[in-house]
């Protein structure tokens, strides 16, 4: 209990910390935010000063910049973003939609390589030292250098503009999500292969393993209850890691295949200077990716028995 007290205080002040950074993007970075609100509308250079001076009360930039913080504060944790400069509609929505497409092309890719992973690394540490381990770790080494911004192009050429099978770019059925999850699956697959194949050596030559054996259980039932699910737990923290990172950073994938997705959105936001998307869609992606990991730490001191009896005061 006092372990996950000690994590959720982190993650509050982990939050608090990145919300007053985000909070200053429109002061740290060069211009007047009134200006910069005001060219993100009409684009214009040239701008009236009393204009822009009742821009800049409207939005309350007059007032001292901690008062400032506390309401943009409170207003975000109820759940009020604020309106885009450009598009002028609510930003918990804009945030919602792309929230929601990139969670599921992370999934989905994650659970993709997760579906290649686990037999090939199983494969792999059952056949340790034979060719079959040398290929399948050569080949899964090899596509971790494998970059998306090279992979991407390459998927769209040969099954979009070659073969037609499948479409190039946008986000209209499950069609279109087999390219870039294909894209995004890759990377993570090569990771996960390796660490299920650390994993099952390791438990493969645990004594409880030959003890199961030494009790007259077959190979295959001794792998499906206890090899299996003790080799995952380290994949478990894994998976969480992947999926925190790419809630964030699948910009370039979501770029090149139009997904309209947080990584598009903070991209245009970025392109079109919409300060209240970018520290909107910033502090959604840190928070839910410090959430993930820290739910993923409680749930692994509760899943592996080692980890739980270390934390239990002697």
């Amino acid at each position: 209990m006092i372990a996950i007290v000690r994590r959720l205080s982190v993650l509050v002040a982990t939050l608090l910390i990145v919300s007053f950074v985000v909070f200053l993007i429109p002061y740290i970075t060069p211009g007047d935010p009134a200006r910069k609100i005001l060219r993100a509308r009409v684009n214009d250079i040239n701008m009236d000063p009393e204009v822009v001076e009742r821009l800049r009360v409207a939005y309350g930039l007059d007032r001292p910049l901690v008062v400032q913080y506390f309401d943009w504060l409170g207003n975000a944790v109820t759940g009020d973003l604020g309106m885009s400069y450009t598009s002028r509609s609510p930003v918990m929505e804009m945030i919602g939609h792309a929230l929601s497409v990139t969670a599921t092309l992370a999934v989905t890719s994650l659970l993709l390589a997760l579906l290649f992973a686990l037999p090939l690394g199983s494969i792999a540490a059952i056949k340790r030292g034979t060719p079959t381990d040398t290929a399948i770790t050569t080949v899964t080494q090899a596509f971790v250098a494998i970059p998306e911004y090279w992979l991407a192009p390459v998927l769209i050429l040969m099954f979009a503009l070659k073969l037609g099978a499948l479409p190039s770019a946008g986000w209209t059925g499950p069609s279109s999500m087999i390219l870039p999850c294909l894209t995004l699956a890759l990377r993570p697959m090569s990771y996960f292969t390796q660490v299920t194949r650390a994993s099952m050596v390791e438990v493969l030559e645990s004594p409880h393993i030959t003890a199961s054996r030494a009790r007259g259980l077959t190979f295959p039932e001794t792998m499906i209850r206890h090899g299996v699910r003790n080799s995952l737990l380290p994949v478990v923290t894994l998976f969480s890691v992947w999926l925190a990172g790419l809630l964030g950073g699948s910009v370039v994938v979501e770029v090149i295949f139009a997904v309209p997705g947080m990584g598009r959105l903070l991209y245009d936001s970025v392109m079109n200077g919409d300060v209240p998307v970018i520290q909107a869609s910033i502090i959604s992606i840190v928070a839910l990716a410090v959430i993930i990991t820290t739910a993923t730490d409680v749930l692994y001191t509760y899943i592996n028995p080692t980890v739980r009896s270390a934390n239990v005061p002697a």
